[in-house]
């Protein structure tokens, strides 16, 4: 039986690199046998253009009924003076929120290749493989009261509110420590509980939930001194576990030790493992349309998807050890280029892996 994909391309560099990634998955139905059904449609600031809301009801009846859904990138200067209820980001977000996507799964593994790539000494992030787990669709993001209001005296006052239940706390929590039981054993749930109540909260239902998982080692770091840690000793770190705007922080700079954002995939999934899969850098405006940008982390992305969403290990593991195996050739976009490597397009990256997965088919 085919598995259904949604392809969402998105804004900026978006189509570029999913264009790559779509590529991946031609050659895995061609030359391995997958069988996939593809669809494509619109979100973000190309959904507005056309249709005047960043997501459209098409797109996201299209989500409901397919397997899986890649997304390229939504947003861009050109939408920013729209009203926040219907900039590019408020069709992230309504993805999010409709397909019950509470579980967003970041890894930063640092390919030894790209040792050099990363801004941190060698030895400091050689062998790092660690996972942040990020609450998606619950938190300051999602809460309400929000929004800008005037007060009686004139002046503006802006509102967002922090607020999670004990059931969103503990299914995020069980995520974690299922991951940490079939890697390394050790969770770190991070928070702010000394000064904001809604994460003390947060901490009494992680230790909660930890004494079900006696194999999981739990520790708890409040959110700037793990911000602090990432950069000092990121190996101490196996599964990190944190709020939405925590985890949305603490994944891109996460993302710099491994070298490069554009070499970081991620999944958010739902409770049936239905999952949207993308990198985790944004649209890039600024090199949108120069065919630069680097493919890795969403061709990564769908590695992800095969694994989490589509029950297809195989296949995932055959795209990871393409990506090494062009990284072992030398081939470099630009964010990752060092002295001794060669600098290729977007096109051409997305061409080598193809390459390198069909030179593994024989």
């Amino acid at each position: 039986m085919s598995k259904q994909i949604l392809i969402l391309p998105g804004d900026g560099i978006g189509p570029e690199i999913v264009a790559e990634a779509v590529k991946v998955l031609m050659c895995l139905r061609a030359e391995y046998g997958l069988h996939l059904d593809i669809y494509e449609a619109l979100v973000g600031g190309s959904a507005y253009d056309e249709h005047g809301h960043p997501l459209p009801e098409e797109t996201l009846r299209l989500a409901h009924d397919c397997d899986a859904v890649l997304l390229g990138a939504v947003g861009g200067p050109q939408w920013e003076p729209l009203h926040i209820s219907v900039r590019p980001e408020k069709g992230l977000l309504g993805l999010r929120s409709e397909l019950g996507l509470f579980a967003n799964l970041r890894p930063a593994i640092l390919y030894p290749q790209l040792a050099a790539a990363s801004t941190l000494k060698p030895e400091v992030v050689a062998g790092l493989d660690l996972l942040i787990v990020r609450e998606l669709t619950g938190g300051i993001y999602f809460g309400r009261p929000r929004g800008v209001e005037t007060l009686a005296s004139g002046e503006r006052q802006g509102i967002n509110t922090l607020v999670y239940t004990e059931s969103e706390i503990e299914r995020i929590c069980r995520v974690a420590f299922d991951l940490a039981g079939k890697r390394g054993n050790r969770v770190c749930s991070v928070d702010k509980a000394n000064v904001l109540e809604c994460t003390e909260l947060w901490r009494e239902v992680a230790t909660r939930v930890g004494t079900d998982y006696p194999d999981v080692e739990l520790s708890h770091m409040y959110v700037d001194n793990a911000a602090m840690q990432l950069v000092r000793a990121p190996k101490q770190f196996d599964v990190v576990v944190t709020t939405n705007m925590f985890g949305d922080i603490l994944s891109d700079c996460a993302a710099q030790l491994t070298g490069s954002i554009g070499m970081l995939p991620s999944a958010s999934l739902n409770a049936e493992e239905k999952g949207m899969y993308e990198p985790i850098h944004g649209s890039a405006p600024d090199i949108a349309g120069k065919g630069v940008a680097n493919p890795l982390a969403t061709i990564l992305s769908v590695a992800m998807m095969l694994r989490y969403s589509l029950d297809e290990p195989t296949h995932a593991e055959r795209i990871e050890r393409a990506v090494s195996d062009v990284l072992d050739q030398g081939l470099r976009t630009a964010d990752i280029a060092a002295a001794g490597t060669q600098t290729v397009g977007t096109a051409q990256m997305g061409d080598a892996v193809v390459s390198a997965l069909r030179a593994s088919a024989g």
